[in-house]
């Protein structure tokens, strides 16, 4: 059971980096086809410069072993940009296949959290 709960882990946490990661650098690169999609969302360009670096800097989180407290603020930062990605999307019309994305990313950050190894919970800080 418990080879079987790492094994899932590394999986939904390589998935979910490799997917956070690269929309980060897209964001940052300010790419023509995300800056265009985030105006029709209704943001500011400047918004991507931010969503890069946070999700960048939740990858780093998620990835290095300690500091569980800082992955669980990695995980709810992954968790709200992309609820907030999937509502906007919905709020503005947006085709249907723009919600896959956010979607499996929200999925993949949900396994992962759940799965996570116990030294990286909250809860196994010794005092």
């Amino acid at each position: 059971m418990e080879k079987r709960n790492r094994i899932i882990y590394w999986i939904a946490t390589g998935w979910l980096s490799l997917g956070m990661l690269s929309t980060g650098i897209v964001q940052l690169l300010k790419v023509e086809q995300e800056t265009a999609k985030i105006t029709q969302l209704g943001y500011p360009v400047y918004i991507l410069t931010i969503l890069g670096i946070w999700k960048i800097l939740g990858v780093i989180a998620v990835l290095i072993p300690k500091y569980p407290v800082l992955k669980e603020w990695a995980y709810a930062g992954f968790f709200f940009a992309m609820t907030g990605a999937v509502i906007s999307h919905i709020a503005s019309g947006s085709p249907a296949g723009e919600l896959f994305g956010p979607t499996l990313l929200i999925v993949l950050t949900i396994v992962s959290w759940y799965f996570r190894p116990v030294l990286r919970k909250t809860n196994s800080i010794k005092e």
